[in-house]
């Protein structure tokens, strides 16, 4: 059953999803690297290229991204089957992704598809409510429509990675609903 929140509640989950976001990013900003030349080009084909450009990544070594220290708030208005981010293979900050496994090709692809998510969106802020108001509907993570977006875009490049597509086309259908 999906939790039932009031607008400020919702607001106020919003907004410390967006702050812990921004948060992280410019916290693993300065150890981030531009993607090598072969992850590049095996993007190419999927990606704009100024997003290619403008990303940066992190594999972290002995050490793990942290639960937000919100989760205990969120915990008290009803939130259950929080993400967490220690166990997950990748986290997106906006244009910083940090990982706390090597990256794939399939690992960095469904990585950048955040990217351009947010980039459509234009604001961490509108991804962090659109995140927000997916996992309330859901239910949990699995649900959250922009990761179920992520995961399909993923599945169709791990099948046939030679088949180019244009993910911002794809984004931008799956999110056009999201926008009315």
């Amino acid at each position: 059953m999906p939790l039932r929140l009031s607008t400020q509640q919702i607001e106020m989950a919003s907004t410390m999803v967006s702050e812990y976001i921004s948060k992280q990013q410019g916290h693993f900003l300065s150890r981030a690297v531009n993607l090598a030349p072969g992850q590049k080009s095996a993007m190419e084909n999927f990606f704009r290229d100024d997003l290619l450009a403008s990303v940066r990544i992190l594999t972290l070594s002995n050490e793990r991204i942290e639960n937000p220290g919100f989760y205990t708030m969120l915990k008290m208005f009803g939130f259950k089957n929080l993400p967490d981010f220690m166990h997950m293979a990748a986290v997106t900050f906006n244009q910083v992704i940090v990982s706390h496994q090597p990256f794939t090709s399939a690992l960095l692809f469904h990585e950048l598809v955040h990217v351009e998510q947010y980039r459509q969106l234009g604001s961490v802020r509108s991804f962090a409510n659109l995140y927000v108001q997916g996992f309330l509907t859901g239910g949990g993570y699995d649900a959250i429509p922009l990761e179920v977006n992520a995961y399909s875009l993923s599945a169709r490049f791990e099948s046939d990675s030679a088949s180019a597509f244009s993910v911002e086309s794809e984004v931008s259908s799956f999110l056009a609903p999201c926008s009315k």
